[in-house]
């Protein structure tokens, strides 16, 4: 294993570089624990995609970069998930680095667009939208018993905004093969983001009855009670009733 004085723990890369003579960078769109992320344009194309660098000490053998790419292409018909469209490999100060092309989404995150609201919160109307659209897009991926891993507003990019959300996801995280524990973690994840794009603890106690009794005071064992996977909360989303 390399010494950590030999780990690549940034790559800046400028605009204008051109990765394995195909893909010029146009600009950093995000860095996280495992690379960067860049919004890319192909040489031979001028098509505009996304380039993943992962630091070599945090995908060894491979398996990072792996785990992302068959993930990506086994949940391709599920339209909340990027499209994955090849890899590639560079070399950086000597050492090989894996790059993962996939398609690139315009939008912002949901964190900014939450924070882009009066008050930095969306309504009651507005979450419950957003929540159905998060947990109907999931449905998709629970039903082929896969599972995000790490949902939360920095992980969800809003494409359109209207009476509904065009949404997808970003940062996939790898704990293994699927079990139910995963997509159980991903609908109590789901809970809290509708939970944060209300506003938090400081508006949640002059929330409606109908909302609290999705949130469920954020405990996990009631929020499992009632939702065990997207799809339940979707239907339950579809089905609640409003008191007059």
């Amino acid at each position: 294993m390399a010494s950590s004085r030999n780990q690549i723990t940034e790559f800046k890369l400028a605009p204008g570089r051109v990765l394995a003579k195909k893909y010029e960078i146009i600009d950093l769109l995000g860095a996280g624990w495992e690379g960067e992320v860049y919004l890319i344009r192909e040489v031979a194309t001028g098509i505009e995609r996304t380039a993943k660098l992962f630091f070599p000490h945090r995908n060894l053998k491979d398996r990072s970069a792996q785990f992302y790419a068959k993930k990506l292409h086994t949940l391709r018909h599920c339209p909340i998930v990027i499209q994955y469209s090849t890899q590639d490999t560079i070399i950086f100060r000597n050492n090989p680095v894996t790059v993962l092309i996939s398609e690139y989404v315009e939008g912002e995150l949901l964190s900014d667009f939450i924070n882009r609201q009066p008050g930095k919160r969306l309504t009651a109307f507005q979450s419950l939208h957003l929540l159905h659209s998060l947990a109907a897009g999931m449905e998709c991926i629970h039903t082929m018993r896969e599972y995000h891993g790490d949902l939360h507003s920095e992980n969800i990019i809003v494409q359109r905004y209207g009476l509904s959300f065009d949404l997808k996801l970003v940062d996939m995280f790898n704990s293994g093969s699927p079990k139910k524990q995963n997509i159980h973690d991903d609908t109590v994840d789901m809970v809290h983001i509708f939970y944060e794009a209300l506003g938090g603890a400081k508006h949640y106690s002059k929330q409606p009855a109908e909302v609290k009794q999705i949130v469920n005071g954020l405990k996990r064992s009631l929020i499992l009670k009632k939702f065990r996977s997207a799809g339940q909360l979707r239907q339950y989303l579809e089905t609640m009733q409003w008191s007059a």
